[in-house]
């Protein structure tokens, strides 16, 4: 099996990474990854990012102890967004907020049939 040839050049030589939770499916995270963060993650097994407000790269849980290994990793059909499935070390949480999931705050939105019907209007 060969890697698939990631586009990096739709957004300016970056890529989505979303974290998974393989055991438990939930989505614990969005980076972003540059080609050499990408490469440093397949060769670790460990996802790093490219910061964007840092302009360096970092390995998630570094500092922290809650390390992300990649379990199993894999793109979407345009090759240029991975999603990654971890197991989580140390303490398990990866939100620097203290939190599992960094996707902890809630958005209102309409239910489909009210939108259904304002959207009739």
């Amino acid at each position: 099996m060969t890697n698939p040839e990631i586009d990096f050049n739709k957004m300016d030589g970056l890529i989505p990474g979303i974290v998974q939770d393989a055991r438990t499916g939930e989505v614990l995270m969005l980076g972003f990854l540059n080609e050499t963060s990408y490469a440093m993650s397949l060769q670790s097994g460990y996802v790093t990012f490219w910061s964007r407000t840092r302009q360096k790269l970092w390995m998630k849980g570094e500092s922290s102890g809650n390390r992300l290994r990649i379990v199993t990793a894999a793109t979407d059909c345009d090759n240029d967004a991975i999603v990654f499935q971890v197991e989580v070390e140390g303490d398990g949480l990866v939100c620097h907020e203290g939190t599992v999931s960094c996707f902890t705050k809630a958005i209102p939105v309409a239910e489909a049939e009210n939108a259904e019907v304002a959207n009739a209007r």
